[in-house]
């Protein structure tokens, strides 16, 4: 597309408008028991950095499980078998449950293995598929970092993903809207585009509530740094770009939308082979919800699947199932 009178060139000055506020984002503090919690779940291994999200960063709940990416220079860089770091070559990210006494109470985390080619590949153009971006345009703080080179790395696909997200707002939002229209109509599109629990009209609207002011000034920075013509009449943005883009944009969202849910499909049945402490974490939610206690052996938390007939039939004689149905 040709570049508009109106904002004809990208703005550098945006851009590091962009980088400023993430940042500023990234260092801020985290309770000491999540600091705790990562240090010890490292070790000696060596990351590149470990991003904290999700909603128990925006409602801190240390009973309940906490969201990190472990960012890795290669995948040998963290502990896995052979056949899980295959897997994620193929399909990433794995995932994996980790739990650790902190202060004398249990924190339980699930943890998504990427490498930065990946995370740059994933916040990139030229993906289809839309977890990562659309994940990693909120805010999210850095809790662990191997050096200031790995800081940079990893800011730079943040920064990708906000400028993936604010250009697929512009796209799928209103001819002119607010700031905080154009994201809900993004959030709606990328949950509808996945496979969710969530419904995808509450839950966009609560991942901007209270951060209003952060999502009004990263968009307008985003248009500006991609070069995307646009013109605010007062807090009413309206892009002007032409019709040939926006079709172009909404096909390729079209084709976006139809392989979400296949690929989370995929990377479920994958989980269910490399989900490192899956059973745990399966036995945890259980107890949580019904007060169920399952008990499971050293053979069934490496071999879940082997054993599931085994849970399933325990999970019937302690009353999990009549509980569930009478629920419903």
């Amino acid at each position: 597309m040709a570049p508009h009178p109106l904002n004809p060139v990208p703005d550098a000055s945006a851009a590091g408008g962009i980088a400023h506020l993430l940042v500023s984002e990234l260092v801020q503090p985290v309770p000491p028991a999540v600091t705790s919690f990562v240090a010890d779940m490292v070790g000696p291994s060596r990351p590149l950095g470990v991003l904290f999200y999700g909603s128990a960063l925006r409602q801190p709940d240390l009973d309940g499980v906490l969201d990190f990416y472990i960012i890795v220079e290669r995948l040998p860089d963290w502990p896995a078998g052979g056949w899980a770091r295959t897997a994620n070559r193929l399909l990433s990210p794995n995932v994996e449950y980790h739990e650790r006494h902190v202060d004398g109470r249990m924190v339980r985390a699930k943890v998504a293995i990427l490498t930065l080619e990946q995370f740059r590949h994933m916040t990139g153009r030229r993906t289809l598929d839309t977890t990562i971006w659309a994940r990693f345009c909120q805010p999210v703080r850095l809790v662990w970092v191997r050096d200031a080179q790995a800081a940079d790395a990893i800011l730079g696909c943040l920064i990708r993903a906000v400028a993936m997200a604010a250009r697929w707002a512009m796209a799928l939002g209103p001819r002119q809207g607010t700031a905080e229209e154009f994201w809900n109509a993004l959030f709606s599109n990328t949950y509808g585009a996945e496979l969710r629990v969530e419904s995808s009209r509450k839950r966009p609207r609560a991942i901007v509530q209270g951060h209003e002011a952060r999502y009004r000034a990263l968009l307008a920075a985003a248009w500006r740094a991609d070069g995307l013509p646009f013109v605010e009449h007062g807090d009413v943005l309206e892009p002007t770009v032409d019709a040939a883009w926006r079709k172009d944009m909404r096909d390729g969202w079209w084709l976006r939308r139809r392989m979400g849910q296949p690929l989370n499909i995929a990377r479920l049945t994958k989980g269910a082979f490399t989900f490192a402490g899956g059973a745990r974490y399966i036995a945890w939610k259980i107890k949580r919800h019904s007060g169920i206690d399952l008990p499971l052996s050293p053979f069934a938390e490496r071999h879940p699947l082997i054993c599931l007939p085994r849970l399933l039939w325990s999970l019937r004689q302690a009353g999990y199932f009549r509980r569930k149905q009478g629920r419903d």
